[in-house]
């Protein structure tokens, strides 16, 4: 293989410049040409390519967000913008494509191996919602921003004697919530996959402050409901001051800690190596501390499952 390239799709993560600076310089190393394509998949049918260099990817593994950019494409959905994003490989003479992000991008990807072209997934997404892998690119930099924001709002929960409301990304999973939660002692952690119990929740707020406890922070993932409903419906049960702060897009931007750099530029690297062995339709995960290679379409047939085990935790360690 001689010619690849390297796309970023979907929702952004602290970390995939790592993970392209990695592809780069592998494919590099084993004396590949190597192309970005801009702006994902509608990048990939206008012709957004260029081709890279170790130059290109020079100062960026500390850098937040994707120096390819990234869009949605509703017209890649389409078997016409498919057969025209591989024709416009082929057009390249590109053998191999290394596409960086969640399961919308993975299934884009199967769609191009089933047209002939050799393609490996690097799951990027701060959601860690992909089955198969223990870790994706950019959760854990989205963790530690949440529990930046929950170290700061306890300040002024103190001082005003006040429960704050937290509400988190994830989409239908519960996996920030809950590692955030647990690393910043939140007093409840709200998640989809356990649902929510208001009653319990009131029930610990006002044994809290039965007990002198002047503040409480609750973490509530977005896909449970609005944190500002939660918020209201606390209010009228307990009779307890709340403040609801939705943290949105700040959890996704920063620099990625080095545990995402490291992450993201083994992934790269194996996926690389993968395309080198003729591989395709394959996601490279890290189970165990180890890159492994799954079948895309195995991987995303099955939901990513939360340790229920580390939400009891959060329980016991919130009395």
């Amino acid at each position: 293989m001689k010619k690849i390239a390297v796309l970023t799709s979907g929702g952004d993560a602290p970390g995939m410049n790592a993970a392209i600076r990695s592809v780069v310089r592998t494919g590099l190393y084993y004396d590949m040409a190597v192309y970005g394509v801009y702006r994902g998949y509608a990048g990939l049918i206008s012709g957004e390519f260029t081709e890279l260099t170790r130059g290109s990817v020079a100062d960026i593994i500390h850098r937040g967000g994707t120096i390819l950019r990234t869009a949605r494409c509703e017209y890649f959905r389409s078997e016409t913008g498919q057969q025209e994003a591989a024709e416009k490989l082929q057009e390249k003479g590109i053998e191999g494509l290394v596409v960086i992000g969640g399961d919308g991008s993975f299934r884009g990807a199967l769609k191009l191996a089933a047209l002939g072209i050799k393609t490996i997934g690097v799951p990027g997404t701060i959601d860690n919602d992909i089955a198969c892998t223990d870790f994706t690119i950019g959760f854990d930099t989205s963790v530690n921003n949440v529990v930046d924001v929950i170290n700061k709002v306890r300040d002024t929960a103190t001082s005003h004697e006040r429960t704050f409301i937290l509400e988190v990304m994830g989409r239908d999973s519960g996996n920030i919530a809950l590692a955030a939660g647990l690393a910043g002692g939140a007093e409840s952690i709200l998640i989809p996959e356990k649902g929510h119990n208001l009653d319990e929740v009131v029930e610990r707020l006002i044994r809290g402050q039965a007990r002198g406890k002047l503040h409480s922070i609750i973490i509530v993932a977005e896909g449970v409901g609005s944190a500002f409903d939660i918020a209201k419906e606390i209010e009228e049960r307990a009779g307890i001051d709340t403040r609801v702060s939705v943290l949105g897009h700040l959890q996704r931007g920063g620099t990625p800690t080095a545990m995402d750099r490291i992450l993201a530029s083994r992934m790269g690297a194996e996926a690389v190596e993968l395309l080198r062995r003729g591989e395709s339709g394959k996601m490279v995960g890290m189970q165990c501390n180890k890159t492994v290679a799954v079948d895309i379409e195995y991987a995303l047939s099955l939901p990513h499952q939360l340790d229920m085990s580390v939400y009891e935790l959060s329980g016991i360690l919130s009395i």
